[in-house]
């Protein structure tokens, strides 16, 4: 059985007359890897302070194992600025111990890499807060401790850095707690789940996608009251099985209870409704971007560039950060021109950013009257409009909150009350730098509900992949050579293309082109020469067997997904069926790996 390293028993924290925490008991065991979901506000942040025994709760009590060692990655950073990243993050640690170690090596890569910004030899105190972030993630990672507490970790980190963490954390073998919105690192790194709400803490087995189905589950039995919140969860729930995640090689969602809860959810958008609804209120020509390039200094970011947004286009935009990004929205704009080219602007567009930077609004202005002053209501979709208070209300402000004066809301809040202006502005061509900065999982589901109904184009750029793949239909991306390039293998094509440039950093696109088309050549005219007659039946038939053991393998899945949803609320139960659980998927993946290796070598 797992060593117990922390344990809180009947925990109560309140600030003011604000109850965060309220007789919360809990335990995090060796090796276990957490995940925590909750409001901005929630007390989320308040119980990693609490775990880490840095904030004594008011009643109740903390126990830590003896000799344990805890990291604490805060929102801030406690790093001395009068110290170079080098020994900030590595101490005196001689060159030949942590040069010869390929675990703080992997860190320093992706962390700390030339294309981040943040060289070794430089000074802290010169670093911007995004660089400090990842100096101060980097030296808790190389930390020897018992336990990670990771509050926002994936904060100015971009796709790459957060598919590096993600897999970093799920192969580490020490505890982890992390509260994160990025839901695609809390499903690849989480095996269980937190949910900070009113003061409680609730715990859900498995990972984001787990709990999205088990908290679908227990609000479909809930009252009449927690309906809107069950059609989010369920829809989320049915973009999961139709979406991104169901396409990848652990589809945990081939099951009964999950196809039942979603049989009547039709999927998230009709992209011909809404490409009718954005013809009708855009034209047919929206933007298009005709042989533009772009320098900055002497690097090229856009290069003869020629790139067209239709009626109703949803596109994501990726690249690394200083490949661009930011510069192409400016551009479609026009608050930056060109070098060369031109922009065509059609006639009834009407375009809006929403940027990184939380804008100034008058701190004496109440939150109602500072979305009422852009407009009093809005149309979301055909015929359907929205006041500004019930929009405030499906962010998350609820009457009591929307008389709040502005100067006393969270940089959360903030962000979320710039979005409710823009969409209000009532724009037909949305750009989003960064919408997902600040934002809570639950404000982010109803951000995608919005954007699935509203009738325009969208260009996104964000690091958040969930988000990415939630509300996009195709991505982009800046690859560095000054192109933009269309991926249909959406974000998971960037990253191959990524560590392909990276591991040789002559070709680029291009070479990677070149190499995937020469690899595909040599395995159609060499796969089958390679192999006698008789090892090539041999395989086949080792095939046909692994097809049948797949299949096997996923019913056991089937039925045991069934049962879960079935004791749900049976503690001990879901703890059995989750190892059991865990023992198919290991199974399950070990045949899916040995058939993809012998359909490779078959050609």
């Amino acid at each position: 059985m797992a060593q117990n390293l922390v344990n809180l028993e009947n925990v109560s924290v309140a600030y003011g007359t604000r109850h965060i925490l309220e007789q919360v008991s809990l335990g995090i065991s060796a090796g276990q890897r957490i995940g925590v979901v909750g409001r901005n506000g929630g007390g989320k942040s308040t119980l990693l302070r609490v775990l880490a025994r840095l904030e004594p709760p008011e009643s109740g009590r903390v126990t830590h194992t003896g000799g344990l060692r805890v990291g604490l990655l805060g929102q801030g950073d406690d790093l001395d600025h009068g110290q170079t990243v080098h020994t900030a993050v590595l101490g005196d640690r001689a060159e030949h111990e942590w040069a010869a170690d390929p675990s703080i090596r992997s860190v320093l890569d992706a962390l700390l890499a030339e294309g981040s910004g943040v060289p070794l030899s430089a000074s802290v105190g010169e670093l911007s807060g995004g660089e400090r972030r990842r100096v101060a993630l980097a030296r808790l990672l190389i930390d020897d401790v018992d336990l990670l507490l990771l509050d926002e970790p994936t904060n100015h980190l971009d796709v790459e850095a957060v598919d590096w963490l993600a897999h970093h954390l799920a192969s580490t073998r020490r505890a982890l707690v992390v509260v994160s919105h990025d839901r695609w690192l809390l499903d690849t790194a989480c095996e269980l789940m937190w949910e900070v709400v009113a003061g409680s803490v609730h715990a859900y087995d498995g990972g984001y996608s787990a709990y999205v189905l088990a908290k679908a589950e227990r609000e479909r039995r809930a009252a009449a009251d927690e309906a809107r919140r069950a059609n989010l969860a369920r829809k989320e729930l049915a973009w999961l099985r139709r979406g991104p995640p169901a396409r990848t090689s652990k589809p945990r969602f081939r099951v009964e209870a999950a196809n039942a809860l979603i049989a009547n959810e039709p999927p998230p958008r009709d992209p011909y409704e809404l490409t009718k609804l954005a013809t009708t209120r855009l034209g047919k020509q929206v933007l298009d971007l005709e042989g533009v390039s772009l320098q900055l200094g002497s690097r090229t970011l856009l290069d003869d560039v020629t790139w067209r947004l239709g009626p109703g286009d949803r596109v994501g935009l990726l690249g690394a950060n200083g490949a661009g990004k930011t510069s192409l929205l400016r551009i479609l704009t026009g608050s930056l021109q060109p070098d060369a080219g031109r922009v065509r602007t059609g006639k009834t567009v009407v375009t809006r950013q929403l940027s990184q930077e939380v804008v100034d609004l008058d701190p004496g202005l109440r939150v109602l009257e500072a979305v009422e002053q852009v407009r009093a209501e809005t149309v979301v979709a055909a015929g359907r409009t929205m006041t500004a208070g019930q929009l405030l209300d499906r962010f998350g402000f609820a009457s009591a909150r929307q008389w709040t004066p502005v100067r006393d809301i969270s940089g959360g809040e903030r962000r979320r009350l710039q979005l409710m202006r823009l969409l209000l502005d009532e724009p037909n061509v949305l750009l989003l730098d960064e919408p997902t900065n600040d934002l809570d999982v639950e404000t982010l589901n109803v951000v995608e509900d919005l954007l699935d109904t509203w009738p325009g184009t969208v260009v996104v750029v964000s690091h958040d992949r969930w988000f990415l793949e939630r509300v996009t239909d195709t991505v982009w991306a800046l690859l560095g050579d000054g192109r933009l390039r269309h991926l249909p293998g959406g974000v998971e094509e960037y990253l191959r293309l990524r560590r392909s440039a990276t591991s040789d950093a002559g070709g680029v696109a291009d070479t990677v082109a070149d190499t995937d088309t020469s690899a595909a050549t040599r395995s159609q005219s060499g796969s089958a020469s390679g192999h006698s007659a008789g090892q090539e039946r041999s395989m086949r038939k080792e095939m046909a067997r692994l097809e049948r053991e797949l299949d096997k393998l996923t019913r056991q899945e089937q039925a045991l997904h069934t049962q879960m949803a079935e004791h749900a609320t049976d503690a001990d139960r879901m703890v059995e069926l989750e190892h059991q659980r865990r023992e198919l998927s290991t199974a399950r993946e070990a045949a899916e790996e040995r058939w993809l290796e012998l359909g490779e070598a078959l050609g």
